[in-house]
């Protein structure tokens, strides 16, 4: 699947469709300056393969320990959250809200 993912992001054909977390892992391989990528840095890659790696681990632990309607209801609610604090804050009229003329 490496192999796909580096080959499909070296073409750069549109609309390949490749799985977000194999991505998210080739890229570190493929943009490194030891197979002659640019070198890119991988801070963001690894905190988002952390925070993929920890919400399959709470969910495992939820659904084990307690029932599956759990990891479901989790995202929801921080989908919900998350979309309150957009509108709430995309409603403001701050400065900052405001692009600059």
């Amino acid at each position: 699947m490496g192999i796909q993912n580096a080959t499909a992001r070296k073409l750069g054909v549109p609309d390949m469709t490749t799985t977000v977390l194999t991505l998210t892992i080739t890229g570190i391989g493929a943009d490194s300056t030891l197979v002659g990528g640019k070198g890119s840095l991988a801070g963001r890659r690894f905190i988002a393969i952390a925070a993929m790696l920890a919400g399959a681990v709470v969910g495992a632990t939820l659904i084990v320990h307690l029932n599956v309607v759990y990891p479901l209801v989790t995202p929801l609610v921080l989908v919900l959250l998350v979309a309150a604090a957009t509108r709430l804050l995309g409603a403001s009229d701050a400065a900052w809200v405001h692009a600059k003329s």
